[in-house]
């Protein structure tokens, strides 16, 4: 009977090794024992050492902003690269990891401002800047770590390292040896809210509702006119223009057709209208127009030289050519304002290179106080307030022939989710079709560098080759104080920088290397270039933009 209990209870029971390991992970409490044991046992030094002569792998971490603590998007970034570098470790390389922060720029600035409000001194404001980037980092290593990336923590890479600041400015004086650095006022997306340029990188698209109009501009020569399309011309006749930024009116510059499209001639209830022959049909639709009459068509490049009665401004602006002109909506004739758009910019640069572009508009989004601007109405006001004016005022003129509502999307700032502007501002680009002294342009060695890299996976390569083949000049200066200086002294005049530009980088790179770019804001202009560079020394001043890092 006993023995038969025995058994019946053994049944239940389990014979289990017995060891050491704890029944629960407790991982909050004990991982921090296990980072701390890497640290003592100066872990990564080791794996350094013993690595050493192995075929290197080099992770190029791309550095986060030093604002704010980390998020779950810096978690997967950092972590994934971390399994990266040690599973190669593993696979028997030297595969070392310096992580880095960029501590320059739009992000802390606007941190600094919010705690400690916009009106503050440059020079005490870079300070702010600079301590509140050194405590984000500290914060950031901190969680890193906690996160169990090995890296050479103690030894990180900084944006803000004198060395490193020195550094960012030679490479802009070698891009300007080498013929790649220009200034000039083109248009780029522009902030009001940030008060500054922004880069490609730092623009997102949503929808916006958009007052889209139909503008006529009126033909002036009617006897040039009529010799284009080959018929005696009676009456007014407009070129139609469509656009979803009436307040970019006031900067128009010329109406650009494409020259091999066709153009028709068309008489409407609204007048004689000068129409892409792939657009009448819709356009008609548009103006509720049945019995519109074609009286003659032409090629878009015989149109072009043809003068213009501007809608409301008292000056006329010539009809150009342009490949951008398309027929995917509006008119097939296109309202050009060269501070506004880079493809309006470029067309008034091919036809006429001399003419520089009609810029009314400050970086606070306002219209201001300038001979330019002829319809004082606007003066002063926002984009916003300047389209009711200038939609009124062309109700008046008789120009504004179709006005509606469009959605559509549209460019806005990733910082403050407000809509951007196309700005033409006094700027330093990097020139992709620049050429060097050997007459190769810099997307010539982009691209020979990009046939020369093995990519993996190998989808790669082809996005990268698109990205070099479409990449517009980049702006790399900025309207703001905390960032690397645009180390140059250039003519009070021309704007052109000193002939001696290699000798006074160099020198204000060493200044830097001492005590940061605070060296060269502070700087005695005159008294620098009395010392380096006296000749013609009055005629010449300090740059006060800064760069975008390059590093």
């Amino acid at each position: 009977m006993t023995e038969d209990l025995n058994k019946e209870q053994n049944k239940y029971k389990l014979n289990l090794p017995e060891t050491t390991f704890p029944m629960r992970g407790d991982l909050a409490k004990r991982e921090p024992a296990w980072l701390k044991q890497w640290t003592d046992k100066k872990l990564y030094e080791r794996i350094r050492k013993s690595r050493k002569g192995a075929t290197k792998f080099i992770l190029h971490d791309g550095p986060p902003y030093a604002n704010g603590d980390i998020h779950i998007g810096h978690a997967v970034n950092k972590i994934l690269k971390d399994i990266i570098v040690k599973s190669k470790t593993l696979s028997g390389f030297d595969a070392p990891y310096v992580p880095g922060w960029d501590c320059h720029g739009l992000p802390i600035e606007l941190v600094v401002e919010k705690n400690h409000g916009k009106n503050i001194d440059p020079a005490k404001f870079r300070e702010l800047c600079r301590e509140y980037a050194a405590e984000q980092v500290a914060r950031q290593k901190k969680d890193f770590i906690r996160l169990g990336v090995l890296g050479d923590w103690d030894n990180p890479y900084l944006t803000m390292d004198f060395k490193t600041e020195a550094d960012i400015m030679r490479a802009l004086g070698e891009i300007y040896k080498n013929g790649y650095l220009y200034q000039g006022s083109k248009p780029v997306h522009w902030c009001v809210d940030c008060g500054s340029a922004l880069a490609e990188a730092e623009v997102e698209y949503e929808d916006v509702n958009s007052p889209a109009i139909d503008v006529g501009f009126k033909v002036v020569d009617k006897a040039a006119l009529s010799q284009v399309f080959g018929v005696e011309i009676a009456g007014d006749t407009y070129a139609v223009i469509w656009t979803t930024t009436p307040w970019t009116l006031p900067a128009n510059q010329a109406v650009s057709v494409h020259p091999e499209l066709d153009y028709d001639l068309i008489q409407t209830s609204k007048g004689k209208l000068i129409l892409a022959h792939d657009l009448v049909q819709s356009t008609l639709v548009r103006y509720s127009e049945e019995n519109a009459i074609v009286i003659a068509s032409c090629k878009g490049e015989v149109l072009k030289g043809l003068l213009l009665q501007h809608p409301f401004d008292n000056r006329q602006v010539p009809i150009i050519c342009g490949d951008h002109v398309t027929t995917e909506a509006g008119t097939g004739l296109v309202h050009t304002a060269a501070a506004h758009g880079n493809d309006d910019w470029l067309v008034m640069k091919a036809n006429y290179p001399n003419e520089k572009p009609r810029i009314l508009m400050g970086g606070d989004g306002k219209f201001f106080n300038s001979d330019l601007v002829e319809f004082d109405a606007i003066r002063g006001l926002t984009r916003q307030d300047a389209n009711k004016v200038i939609l009124t005022k062309m109700l008046e003129t008789g120009n504004l022939l179709v006005s509606t509502r469009l959605n559509h999307s549209f460019p806005h700032c990733w910082r403050h989710k407000t809509p951007l502007m196309q700005l033409a501002t006094h700027q330093w680009f990097v020139g992709m079709n620049a050429q060097d002294a050997t007459g190769i342009s810099l997307r010539e060695h982009a691209n020979k560098a990009v046939d020369e890299t093995e990519f993996f996976p190998s989808w790669g390569r082809a996005r990268l080759e698109a990205m070099i083949k479409n990449r517009p000049d980049w702006c790399v200066s900025r309207q703001r104080n905390w960032g690397v200086p645009m180390p140059f002294f250039v003519h009070k005049e021309t704007g052109e920088p000193h002939p001696q530009t290699a000798v006074l980088l160099e020198q204000a790179a060493l200044l830097v290397e001492k005590t940061g770019v605070e060296a060269w804001f502070s700087l005695d202009g005159d008294a620098y270039l009395a010392q380096y560079a006296p000749e013609n020394a009055a005629d010449y001043k300090k740059s006060d933009l800064y760069a975008r890092c390059l590093v």
